[in-house]
């Protein structure tokens, strides 16, 4: 594992970083309108989520392929494997798209739900 990758672009090279390819995926995982962050707080106390700010993300490169973790909030209802496999899916195709890495694999931690105001009196 390095924490930059290096690929010939005609007569120099492009150096991509680890944290650069998170950036993007962290990017491309909350144009999804389903997906959020937590933003604030010290230990999860005082964190509130926000679905304008990115999720938590990190890469770890090899050679030419990406593995990344993600870590988000999804608005509830959604179902949870179809909305992981559609973040997968687009984070890898952006990508690629944007820096040329094959993504090898997107790990999708979903670590809190958030009801929309037409769920919460359901939940209770």
């Amino acid at each position: 594992m390095t924490d930059t990758a290096s690929r010939p672009s005609g007569p120099g090279t492009l150096t991509v970083p680890a944290a650069v390819v998170a950036k993007i995926a962290a990017q491309a995982a909350s144009e999804l309108p389903q997906t959020g962050a937590a933003a604030g707080g010290v230990l999860g106390i005082g964190a509130r989520r926000d679905f304008d700010d990115r999720p938590t993300s990190h890469a770890e490169l090899y050679g030419n392929t990406a593995v990344i973790s993600l870590d988000l909030g999804l608005t509830y209802p959604t179902p949870l494997r179809a909305a992981a496999d559609a973040i997968r899916s687009h984070v890898r195709d952006r990508v690629r798209d944007l820096t040329g890495f094959t993504v090898g694999q997107v790990d999708v931690t979903v670590s809190w739900l958030h009801a929309t105001s037409s769920t919460r009196g359901a939940l209770q």
